[in-house]
């Protein structure tokens, strides 16, 4: 049997099937709700493909985070005027965050509570951080460092609003808001 031990077949998707679940899992329960017995029931995987695969609950957690970090990142980096230097930066981060909160809403209250599973998680808090470094650092090529991090928090701050009070997000507040950061930012001044 080259390739197999007794009784199991080779599965390459394994590993993804888990996080896939993982994801799916927190969006119906809640990050309580995960377990490596729940997303091994999920995945319809033994619970020691989850084990295999993710030794700690936390190293599973980091996964979940990083997939659902890269739908933020795909939706930043379809947004082509962030890096223009002759456009609207308020409006394109007020755009941007439009687009992601439009999108499905699962998703984005997903991707936050993962996030903010870092608070008591250590092990979450480099890929949060990750994150909010991928956007500073867009931002920072219109505007001076300190800027980028202060939009970057009033973006954050925006967000939690609209998910925890179940707002409808207002685009033109938002690119108010930010663009009374720009403008009264030292450094490139990308209004």
């Amino acid at each position: 049997m080259v390739g197999e031990r007794a009784g199991r077949r080779y599965d390459p998707e394994r590993r993804q099937r888990i996080i896939d679940a993982a994801i799916r899992v927190v969006g119906e329960k809640g990050i309580g709700g995960l377990s490596h017995r729940s997303a091994a029931a999920e995945a319809d995987v033994p619970l020691g493909s989850t084990t295999y695969h993710f030794k700690t609950l936390d190293e599973l957690m980091v996964a979940a985070l990083r997939q659902t970090n890269q739908g933020f990142a795909k939706v930043a980096a379809g947004r082509g005027g962030l890096r223009d230097p002759r456009g609207d930066l308020a409006g394109e981060l007020a755009g941007l965050l439009g687009e992601w909160l439009g999108g499905e809403r699962t998703g984005v209250e997903l991707e936050y509570e993962l996030y903010l599973a870092a608070l008591r998680r250590p092990a979450l808090r480099c890929v949060a951080d990750e994150w909010c470094q991928e956007l500073t650092e867009i931002i920072a090529e219109r505007t001076d460092a300190a800027t980028a991090c202060a939009l970057s928090a009033l973006m954050d701050g925006i967000c939690l609003q609209v998910l925890l009070t179940d707002t409808p997000y207002d685009e033109a507040y938002a690119r108010e808001m930010l663009h009374r950061i720009i403008v009264n930012a030292p450094g490139k001044q990308a209004g």
